[in-house]
């Protein structure tokens, strides 16, 4: 990844530069019938979604097809959200919107399901050192969290599709301030992604205690070699895609 991605010219540039963008093709972390069955186990009726970051991607229309209405995606791209709110403006009850996910702009509560596909990936992608990640993205990423929190009505629930392994990205979620547990799953056929659910008014475990504690953990604290967690499965360095 390109350290630009966390910059707005970069992506207004590049949605103005590459048509394919604008026009579909390309989705990261594979289609959305790959994970599908994932989103759907947490469907209710009347569920009200929040998609963060939604770029071009197909992930808004698809959630729509699957009944979560209202339906709501920002991006702090102009040329995305303009683009996006043209091709889908016959389609009811599905709103784009210019908007910094550090920044909702909707009361407390409005959404049952709120889910980003990469947008946190992005935020984070100058981070060199993912056992050692600096405070500019701890702060960054914890005021996107605490907007989800907020956001989401009780019993609602975040859902992050990710690269990065439970090891280095629980440790983001699993804060107690956030009011909810952390669950993790992963698809994909050549490599693995990973698929964050968390419940809000759910509980953390000790395990997922312990590794949001170590996110905060002065870098001298910090071992050169990393060991893992108590429960944690050496198998997972073999799936490390940051």
């Amino acid at each position: 990844m390109s350290g630009r991605y966390k910059e707005l010219e970069y992506w207004d540039s590049r949605y103005q530069e590459e048509e394919h963008l604008l026009t579909g093709g390309h989705e990261w972390f594979g289609a959305y019938h790959d994970f599908a069955h994932l989103v759907r186990r947490e469907l209710r009726p009347r569920t009200r979604g929040l998609v963060l970051g939604c770029g071009t991607s197909s992930l808004s229309a698809e959630l729509h097809k699957e009944g979560v209405r209202p339906l709501v995606s920002i991006d702090y791209s102009p040329v995305c959200i303009k683009e996006m709110a043209q091709r889908h403006a016959n389609v009811p009850d599905m709103s784009w919107m210019v908007m910094d996910a550090r920044h909702l702009q909707f009361p407390d509560g409005t959404f049952d399901l709120v889910i980003e596909k990469g947008t946190l990936d992005a935020m984070m992608v100058d981070e060199k050192d993912p056992w050692s990640v600096t405070k500019d993205t701890i702060t960054l990423v914890d005021k996107v969290l605490s907007e989800v929190s907020r956001v989401l009505a009780p019993g609602g629930c975040f859902m992050s599709v990710t690269f990065s392994p439970p090891h280095f990205r629980t440790r983001h979620y699993a804060q107690p301030q956030y009011g909810w547990s952390v669950s993790c799953d992963f698809y994909g056929r050549d490599f693995h992604y990973f698929f964050y659910t968390m419940h809000k008014g759910g509980q953390l475990t000790p395990l997922d205690l312990q590794r949001g504690q170590s996110l905060y953990k002065s870098h001298a604290d910090l071992e050169q070699t990393p060991t893992l967690l108590e429960g944690d499965d050496e198998d997972f360095l073999n799936n490390i895609h940051i």
